[in-house]
């Protein structure tokens, strides 16, 4: 299993993880030469495409990549796939998750499983809409609510998808919603991907997504300059890198995450909520998750979201001795 981007945030998670299922058999790998060696793997670059191609000619037994940094394009994707190699995607951003989906041909042909949407959010967060969705017999209308921390330290890819979905458009609007652990939070409308994925994977006609941190001044204060159209710059590549190295920088809260979801069908209306501390140690686990069950032939050939397989439909109550807690008990707003 090759791993690209095997040493940073989210990735030195995912090959710690599948070097104890898996030894001898994970090779970490990016950019960063001399960080991956230090780790016993290779120098790739994402973005140069040919050069994937050599380093997978030279590692003929690999039969999975976890690309965990975001490429410019589906490249990277197709590569694998149309050679019959697995793939397990941590990217959050829609355009290209909509990219690799359209591979879903070409990847069965090869016999290549990929799995999309993997992580926090999207990722545990499509599990509880998946999960909210069955509870009110096919929901009409989803609400995702996402809360981050913002102590962690998260990586440059991280950071700069945050950035960037802080100018996108919204019309939805602000909403008070109560999370296990953090109390009632106003959360504002952000892109996350599942508002899209959603209604194609589970057939939910309306789906919105919303963001709140764990500090509420830095909430208050990054929506008020969105509200106020001051974030609309960082639509441009250098306000945009100038954005990231600033909110890089920001560490006023903890390192923990709440997830909710709300699922409405009529006057049906169903809650699930998940809790845990470091989401890209988190994200890394499920990730690793799903190269688990890719790589041991759990998965079938295609192009999948997370929210699609029943093989990984269980992660939360997996990852309860990693400290994450599943709410699914009507009641715990009143615990």
């Amino acid at each position: 299993m090759l791993v690209i981007g095997g040493y940073g945030a989210v990735g030195a998670t995912v090959t710690g993880t599948l070097e104890e299922w898996f030894p001898g058999r994970v090779v970490p790998a990016g950019r960063d030469v001399a960080r991956a060696r230090r780790l016993g793997g290779i120098g790739v670059d994402i973005g140069d495409v040919p050069g994937l191609g050599r380093v997978l000619d030279e590692l003929a037994d690999v039969r999975v990549v976890v690309l965990c940094v975001e490429p410019r394009d589906a490249g990277p994707a197709r590569l694998c796939l149309e050679r019959g190699i697995h793939l397990v995607d941590v990217g959050a951003s829609h355009r290209l998750l909509s990219l690799v989906a359209e591979l879903d041909g070409p990847a069965a042909r090869a016999g290549a499983a990929a799995v999309l949407s993997v992580g926090v959010a999207p990722g545990l967060t499509s599990l509880l809409a998946r999960r909210a969705h069955e509870a009110v017999g096919g929901a009409r209308s989803l609400d995702l609510t996402v809360l981050l921390g913002t102590g962690e330290r998260h990586g440059a890819d991280a950071v700069r998808w945050t950035v960037a979905g802080l100018s996108e458009p919204v019309t939805a609007r602000p909403q008070r919603v109560a999370l296990p652990g953090y109390g009632t939070r106003t959360a504002h409308p952000f892109a996350f991907s599942d508002q899209h994925t959603v209604r194609q994977t589970l057939g939910i006609p309306r789906a919105t997504t919303r963001l709140c941190l764990d500090s509420r001044p830095l909430t208050a204060a990054l929506f008020g300059l969105r509200r106020l159209g001051a974030l609309r710059g960082t639509r441009r590549p250098a306000q945009q890198r100038l954005f990231t190295r600033a909110f890089g920088m920001v560490h006023l809260g903890g390192d923990g995450f709440a997830l909710r979801a709300d699922a409405h069908n009529g006057d049906r209306h169903a809650v699930r909520a998940l809790t845990g501390q470091g989401q890209g140690r988190v994200s890394g686990l499920v990730a690793a998750h799903a190269a688990r069950a890719v790589y041991t032939g759990r998965v079938s050939a295609g192009v999948h979201h997370i929210e699609q397989l029943d093989v990984l439909a269980d992660l939360p109550e997996r990852l309860a001795a990693h400290g994450v807690t599943l709410w699914e008990d009507e009641n715990w707003e009143r615990r």
